[in-house]
C-alpha cells in the first residue's frame, strides 16, 4: 500500500520492522550465559553491593530485566523514546486516567471499547473525574466540546466493534492547536505499529492491549503505554511502581516471544480477513460489513492515507434479530465464541451480549451496536475453511435474504 504520497511517507511500512521485532532489546552479551533468548528473571529482589546502591534493578515492582527487554522492543517498533508494560490493557488505561485530578475533564470518542466506557462510568466518575463521550468524526465537534478543564483526549485508531476510523493526524493537530497542554492518547491495539504508528502522526501516548495482536496467542493478559514525552513517562512510572500494576516476568517473556512473528501474522490475518470480508459483503443474508480493507468502508480514503495494511477484525449485520445472531454463533464450528480478539485462532462475539453490556440499551442503539451485529476476529486458518464454516452457520441461523 505504500506509495510516494507525501501524506503517508512518514508512516509507510518500516522495511526494518521484522529485524526490530527479532533483535530490539536483545543483546546476549548482557546475560551471564550469553543466552540468545533473553532469560526470565523470576527473582523479585536483586542484590546491592552496598546499602542504598542500586545496580540496574532493586525490586521487580520497580523494574525487571525481561520487562526491560520487552519495553525496549516496543520503543523500537513505534519510533518512541519510552514504554511501560502493565498487567493489562485496562491497567494501562487506568494509569492514564489516574493522571487526572478531581474536576479535570476527559473527552472520549463515543464509539469506544466497552471496558473503557465502564472504567469512566464506574470508577473515574467516583474519583471526581469529569468526562464526555463525543462523536469524533467531525473535528468541529471535538473543538466545541473541549473545556477549560479538559486535560486528556482518548480515542481509538480503529473502533470496536463498528470499525470506524478517524484521521489520527488531523484529530491530533486540531486538539494541540486548540490547547497545547491537552494529552492526546490513542488505543492502537487493533492496528499495531505494523500498520500504523500514531506517534508519527502527532499523538502523545499510545495504549496497547498486548493481549491481542502483539502477543497473538490468547495466553497472556498485558498492556502497554508508549510515548515520547519524558515528563509524562516520569509521572506514569512513579504511578506504576507506587500502585504496583505491573506484569509478571513470565508474561513479559511470553509477549516478547509472541512479538517475534507479529509482522508475519499480520500479513496472514490481512489476507484471510480480506477474503472473508469480500465473501460476507456479497452474501444475500448479510446487510452490511464493517472491514477496513473493503473499498466500501466509510473512511476508505483515510485508511489509504494513514494505514499501511489491514488487520483481521471485522463486524457485520446479519439479516435478523437476536435469535438469528445467537443461533449463528452457536452454529459455528471453527470459531470460538469469546470476548477477545487478535490471536492466531478465529473468534466470534455478539457485542450486545458480550463486550458492550455496560452500555444501556439506548446507548447501544445510538452507537449502532444492534442485536444483529456480529464481530469476527479472523485467525490464521485456511480462509476457505473459515468461509465454509460461516456459510453453514448463516444457513443454520434462520436469517433471510435481504430485499
Amino acid at each position: 500500500m505504500c506509495n510516494d504520497d507525501s501524506a503517508i511517507k512518514n508512516n509507510c511500512s518500516d522495511p526494518n520492522f521484522g529485524t526490530k521485532l527479532v533483535h530490539a532489546g536483545h543483546n546476549p552479551a548482557e546475560w551471564t550465559y550469553k543466552d540468545v533468548v533473553p532469560p526470565i528473571a523470576m527473582s523479585t529482589i536483586f542484590n546491592s553491593p552496598s546499602p542504598g546502591v542500586i545496580e540496574g534493578y532493586e525490586y521487580t515492582r520497580c523494574g525487571n530485566p525481561i520487562r526491560s527487554v520487552l519495553e525496549k522492543c516496543l520503543i523500537a517498533l513505534d519510533h518512541a523514546k519510552y514504554a511501560l508494560a502493565y498487567s493489562s490493557g485496562m491497567a494501562a488505561i487506568s494509569s492514564m486516567v489516574n493522571l487526572l485530578a478531581p474536576g479535570d475533564h476527559l473527552l472520549c470518542s463515543s464509539d469506544v471499547y466497552g471496558g473503557t466506557h465502564r472504567l469512566l462510568n464506574k470508577v473515574a466518575k467516583h474519583a471526581g473525574v469529569l468526562f464526555d463521550f463525543v462523536d469524533f468524526s467531525d473535528t468541529a465537534n471535538i473543538i466545541s466540546n473541549i473545556k477549560p478543564n479538559t486535560k486528556l483526549v482518548w480515542f481509538e485508531s480503529l473502533s470496536n466493534p463498528l470499525m470506524n476510523v478517524l484521521d489520527v493526524q488531523n484529530v491530533s493537530e486540531v486538539i494541540h492547536k486548540t490547547r497545547a497542554d491537552i494529552i492526546v492518547a490513542v488505543d492502537n491495539s487493533f492496528v499495531t505499529p505494523y500498520f500504523q504508528r500514531p506517534l508519527d502522526l502527532g499523538v502523545d501516548v499510545i495504549m496497547y492491549s498486548l493481549s491481542k495482536y502483539m502477543n497473538g496467542h490468547s495466553d497472556v493478559i498485558m498492556g502497554a503505554l508508549v510515548t515520547n514525552n519524558k515528563n509524562l513517562y516520569d509521572k506514569l512510572y512513579v504511578f506504576q511502581y507506587t500502585c504496583g500494576n505491573i506484569p509478571s516476568s513470565f508474561d513479559c517473556y511470553m509477549v516478547n516471544r509472541g512479538l517475534k512473528t507479529l509482522h508475519v501474522r499480520m500479513e496472514q490475518h490481512m489476507k484471510n480477513a480480506t477474503a472473508v470480508a469480500e465473501y460476507l459483503e456479497s452474501h444475500p443474508k448479510v446487510l452490511r460489513v464493517n472491514y477496513m480493507g473493503l473499498p466500501s468502508h466509510r473512511q476508505h480514503e483515510i485508511i489509504k492515507k494513514q494505514f499501511t495494511g489491514y488487520n483481521g477484525i471485522m463486524s457485520f449485520y446479519i439479516n435478523g434479530g437476536i435469535e438469528v445472531s445467537t443461533k449463528m454463533l452457536e452454529s459455528l464450528k471453527l470459531f470460538s465464541i469469546t470476548c477477545s480478539l487478535g490471536c492466531y485462532e478465529s473468534l466470534a462475539a455478539l457485542p450486545c451480549k458480550m463486550t458492550h453490556t455496560s452500555l444501556t440499551d439506548e446507548e447501544r442503539q445510538s452507537a449502532g451496536i444492534h442485536d444483529n451485529l456480529i464481530r469476527l476476529s479472523i485467525g490464521l486458518e485456511y480462509y476457505q475453511d473459515l468461509i465454509d464454516d460461516l456459510e453453514q452457520a448463516i444457513l443454520a441461523s434462520g436469517a433471510v435474504d435481504k430485499s
